[in-house]
């Protein structure tokens, strides 16, 4: 069986948005991605470590832990051996409280990531897990109660697709533009409504497919 690893932040933990609710794992893009697999015929498990407000590389002013950095490479230790790792992160980089964060900075954040799990302390014999980054859908016009966290993210986050696009190719990592198959929530402009999970985890297991089987 091959293991994926997904981390990620609010996006992927499935809150419903303007709300604190979850939505199931059947729902999230990672559990129709493990379906999907597993239905093609792949014996697949992914693995969820998906925090609300997670930054690429940047402290939460309020909330600890939430710096994409800290810990994650003793969780490439903790989940391995790995096949892949997928990692969807940078929607946060672009909060109010970051005002000087532009996607250049969220690239940086995402290279420091890419490299903490090559880098990783796995037992010998172990694969370094191929890499998948998936740019979030771009931020629009935050929406509800939200809105003020992410004050400005709209204009800050502009360019973020071709950045990681950029990164990727330049750091021998897969790469998945997520505003290609669906914006962000109609409801807050910031997450995903359901059936745009649903949408995001199909398209990802037509990506991730030929990744475990070596194809690409």
């Amino acid at each position: 069986m091959q293991q994926i690893l997904v981390y990620s932040d609010s996006l992927t933990w499935g809150i419903i948005p303007n709300t604190r609710r979850r939505l199931s794992f059947v729902q999230r893009w990672p559990g129709v991605l493990e379906n999907k697999l597993n239905a093609s015929g792949e014996r697949v498990r992914v693995i969820e470590d998906c925090l609300n407000g997670r930054r690429t590389t940047w402290d939460d002013p309020i909330k600890p832990g939430r710096n994409g950095l800290q810990g994650l490479a003793q969780r490439i230790e903790i989940h391995s051996p790995l096949s892949l790792v997928i990692l969807m992160l940078g929607t946060n980089d672009f909060q109010a409280s970051h005002p000087d964060n532009n996607a250049s900075s969220a690239t940086q954040g995402m290279a420091a990531l890419v490299n903490e799990i090559r880098t990783a302390p796995i037992e010998p014999g172990m694969p370094i897990p191929a890499i998948l980054i998936v740019c979030p859908p771009p931020i629009v016009s935050p929406q509800g109660t939200i809105a003020p966290k992410f004050a400005g993210a709209e204009q800050r986050c502009l360019g973020l697709a071709d950045a990681y696009r950029k990164l990727s190719a330049n750091f021998g990592c897969h790469f998945f533009e997520a505003g290609s198959v669906t914006p962000a929530s109609r409801i807050d402009g910031i997450h995903l409504d359901a059936d745009q999970h649903l949408l995001l985890g199909e398209a990802l297991a037509a990506a991730v497919a030929p990744i475990l089987s070596g194809g690409d």
